[in-house]
């Protein structure tokens, strides 16, 4: 029997994950993050996953995606060397904004370093984000 290769790490380690949609593919991806990333990875999902039960995933471009069936993409994450990039692409939007900003005028950022994350906020975040119009990519 063949042992599933591991995912190629990208810079930052990023798990290179081929384009799928559904859970599988997610939970792939965050299996491959390296380190601490990973706990913070599947924290993220488990939290994205409990406030919005209907949640559809995908992993697209070696990220994880969040969103509503038929209404786009809310949320997706991205591992850097030092922390995990949450985008919400409505982002600002959002009361309060999360604090990063983009170049892009609706995106705003969540910058995630180990045991840093506010979950409460985060959730109320998640919720917000999941009843906006959604990004189609």
């Amino acid at each position: 029997m063949k042992q599933a290769k591991k995912p190629k790490l990208l810079a930052g380690g990023n798990p290179q994950v081929a384009k799928a949609y559904g859970d599988a593919p997610v939970q792939a991806y965050i299996a491959a993050i390296p380190g601490w990333k990973r706990d913070v990875g599947r924290r993220l999902d488990g939290l994205i996953a409990r406030a919005v039960p209907n949640v559809y995933k995908a992993v697209k471009w070696n990220s994880p995606f969040y969103g509503i069936e038929g209404n786009g993409w809310f949320l997706s994450f991205h591992c850097y060397t030092n922390y995990i990039k949450v985008a919400f692409f409505r982002g600002a939007a959002l009361r309060p904004r999360p604090p990063g900003a983009s170049k892009q005028k609706e995106v705003r950022y969540l910058d995630v370093r180990d045991e840093e994350l506010d979950e409460a906020q985060f959730v109320d975040w998640v919720k917000q984000a999941s009843k906006l119009p959604g990004e189609r990519m």
